[in-house]
């Protein structure tokens, strides 16, 4: 796996850390950009249509936004691998735009369960505040709704991927990672509905993703080859070239996978080393090695696919050792 990190997830991480540090400085001549920038309820008269991009790049804090840059940087650059560049931002703005819109449809919900259009005013703490003022209040920003997205998208590609998370001493599969963040969310959605954290955005931008991502499957013929690399769908790489890096997969180009080159490195180290023997038995030699070479390409070629369909773990104590010897013979 290549640990460079990609081009879309190094400028989503370096575009939030300039808003905050930007947000900082605003501060200081009295700019407030969650309120020019958040995203406000629909019915506020701070409202603005570009807020449902504008949100997702503008975070509370430090703290808030280490942990959604990390989370984009620790699975983002992983699906930028396996979607391409131009897809995987395409992904990551659609789940931060229905987490937007989810968001909105809450809200909405909470302002006719509460019947606060029969309103001109809000007592808060013995204070009476403005409908409108009020309302302004109700503002979202940070880019978690998108996140979750692509916790999604990581979850469905790599469902069997075993992760350490902590305080969990043991290491679960991704695809009860997900949901069990989904559960966490849900219930947090219904439990602390005052906590000040959008969980509904959450699940907002995980459902928007699950339906992009069977959408492209549906498109795709019902494969796992749901995010491009061939068939009609774009030359954005693809499942299939996960182990590719990630200049391979940003471009139409097509270059040798690591699978190909592990296959042609291996070729090159196994070529035959001649050996002309005299003599009667020289014709029964050669056909003697060469069925055991047969055998052992064959051999080798069995434990290099294992190895590409999971990894070198996969492998027993027996098929590593008869690899190394394949790799130095």
């Amino acid at each position: 796996m290549n640990f460079n990190t990609p081009p879309v997830t190094k400028n989503i991480i370096i575009i939030n850390i300039l808003m905050l540090l930007a947000k900082y400085v605003a501060n200081r001549y009295g700019i407030d950009f969650d309120d020019l920038l958040g995203l406000h309820f629909f019915l506020a008269s701070d409202f603005r249509l570009y807020q449902f991009f504008t949100y997702m790049f503008v975070h509370g804090g430090l703290e808030h936004l280490f942990f959604n840059m990390f989370a984009v940087w620790m699975f983002g650059r992983i699906m930028e691998q396996v979607m391409g560049s131009q897809r995987f931002l395409f992904y990551y703005v659609v789940c931060g735009l229905g987490a937007g819109l989810v968001q909105e449809g809450v809200q909405y919900a909470e302002y006719l369960y509460n019947g606060l259009a029969a309103y001109e005013a809000v007592n808060l703490d013995g204070i009476s505040i403005p409908m409108q003022a009020y309302l302004n209040r109700w503002t979202t920003v940070g880019a978690s709704g998108a996140v979750y997205g692509i916790l999604l998208s990581f979850g469905m590609t790599f469902p069997e991927e075993r992760m350490f998370i902590i305080p969990i001493p043991v290491p679960i599969k991704a695809k009860w990672f997900v949901m069990g963040y989904a559960v966490i969310e849900l219930l947090s959605a219904m439990a602390n509905r005052g906590d000040n954290v959008a969980h509904m955005a959450h699940l907002g931008g995980m459902l928007f993703g699950l339906a992009l991502i069977m959408y492209w499957r549906k498109k795709g013929g019902g494969s796992n080859r749901f995010f491009g690399g061939g068939g009609n769908y774009g030359g954005f790489g693809g499942y299939d070239n996960y182990f590719t890096r990630y200049e391979d997969v940003t471009e139409k180009a097509t270059r040798p996978s690591r699978w190909q080159q592990l296959k042609q490195w291996w070729a090159a180290r196994t070529k035959p080393k001649m050996k002309v023997n005299a003599g009667s038995t020289k014709h029964a030699d050669d056909m003697a090695w060469r069925q055991q070479k047969k055998q052992r390409e064959e051999e080798v070629d069995r434990i290099l696919a294992k190895v590409k369909e999971g990894g070198y773990d996969s492998l027993t104590a027996e098929e590593k050792r008869k690899l190394f010897d394949a790799s130095n013979s």
